[in-house]
């Protein structure tokens, strides 16, 4: 048999370009010096679709370093990142978008390159004394790229900022926020997606508006459709096989219980002798498919292959059977509920898990604990370039 070391170059190229897992990626270039040579971000194709990692909480006694939990084989890799440290992120295509802890400066942060990109401060934004947060961490509620910055310079970052949840965008060369205006029912934002050209938004209220920020009126925005409002909870919105899917997430508000025996540890209220204990904990999902040529919305809780993935991450479908170990018409979720988790100590990190829609029961994805007030776990898409 032949050494494997001495397969031809554009035989290897070949083979390292369908591979799609970037654990597998990395490990090919491990085999021996013909195969790692073929390991580069030009032969990575960034445009396969990809289970995301999950991005654990940053840790007291090494805040430069970030640990990836991988869910394909339960590894733990861990990335120098000193750039993240002390900051809130969220993250689209591969990128972080980080938010100062105390100055509030914002930026886009790719976590395998370390290249960054400055931000307009969130000063910058419109009416930013009325609409500013009480700490300036929690300015960005989420925030979605229109195109890889990696590959292009023509894109789009649209984020959902302050106290009122507004949506703004920024373009490469501008030096402000622009903001997009909403009708006066229009309630806070709750999620943002890029879609077909343009971007869509959901609010609590079940609202869908569409936003072209490239039209003659960047600003407009128009709606769409509309679903039952979430009264204890949020909405995701996001694109799978060519559609578009909002979800609801409901029991994420915090409230008042007399035995709770479950994650979330108790909050003491010295005004009251009892001791009183409060807690958040997701009950479940409802998926609503969007027709939008009718405007009309479609409750379903079959996904067939594909499996969600949310929180302070663009919200994610991906084709479950193509990556070992995800399961399909799932939800992964991890703990974006800031509302709720300020008011403990530890932060956020314990409502994670992964939501099954044919029976409604949720198991942990993650069996270890990583909390935060700052930057709880977040899904982040895998991308060396």
């Amino acid at each position: 048999m032949s050494d494997w070391s001495d397969l031809q170059q554009d035989l290897l190229v070949l083979i390292v370009r369908r591979i799609n897992l970037i654990e597998d990626f990395l490990n090919f270039g491990i085999v021996c010096k013909s195969w790692r040579s073929v390991v580069t971000k030009e032969n990575f194709n960034s445009n396969l679709c990809r289970v995301p990692w999950l991005m654990l909480a940053e840790e007291e006694d090494d805040k430069t370093c970030r640990k990836f939990f991988s869910l394909y084989n339960g590894l733990i890799l861990k990335k120098r990142i000193p750039k993240a440290s002390g900051k809130r992120c969220m993250e689209s295509l591969g990128w972080l978008i980080t938010v100062g802890k105390d100055e509030g400066e914002i930026s886009l942060l790719h976590p395998f390159s370390g290249v960054q990109i400055q931000l307009p401060h969130q000063i910058t934004t419109d009416h930013y004394e009325f609409n500013q947060t009480p700490v300036p961490w929690t300015f960005v509620q989420k925030a979605i790229l229109s195109a890889n910055p990696s590959h292009t310079s023509d894109y789009v970052l649209m984020i959902i900022e302050g106290h009122y949840q507004f949506l703004s965008f920024w373009r490469p060369g501008d030096f402000l926020w622009t903001r997009i205006k909403k009708p006066v029912y229009f309630l806070h934002n709750s999620d943002v997606v890029y879609f077909k050209g343009h971007f869509y938004a959901v609010s609590y209220s079940g609202c869908v508006q569409v936003c072209d920020v490239v039209d003659s009126e960047p600003t407009k925005s128009l709606t769409v459709a509309q679903l039952p409002s979430c009264i204890d909870g949020k909405y995701y919105i996001l694109e799978s096989l060519g559609s578009l899917f909002v979800v609801s997430q409901n029991g994420v508000d915090i409230r008042y219980v007399k035995d709770d025996r479950e994650r979330v540890p108790p909050y003491e209220d010295e005004e009251e002798e009892e001791e009183k204990m409060y807690m958040y904990k997701t009950r479940n999902f409802q998926v609503f498919q969007i027709d939008l040529d009718a405007c009309k919305t479609t409750p379903t809780r079959d996904l067939g292959d594909q499996a969600f993935f949310l929180g302070a991450n663009a919200s994610l479908s991906v084709q479950a059977s193509q990556f070992p170990g995800i399961k399909p018409n799932h939800i992964y979720f991890t703990d974006n509920c800031l509302g709720a988790y300020l008011h403990f100590e530890e932060g956020g990190g314990f409502d994670m898990g992964v939501f099954n829609l044919v029976d409604g029961s949720i198991q942990s994805h993650y069996d270890g604990v990583s909390l935060s007030r700052v930057c709880p776990p977040i899904w982040v898409t895998p991308n060396p370039c």
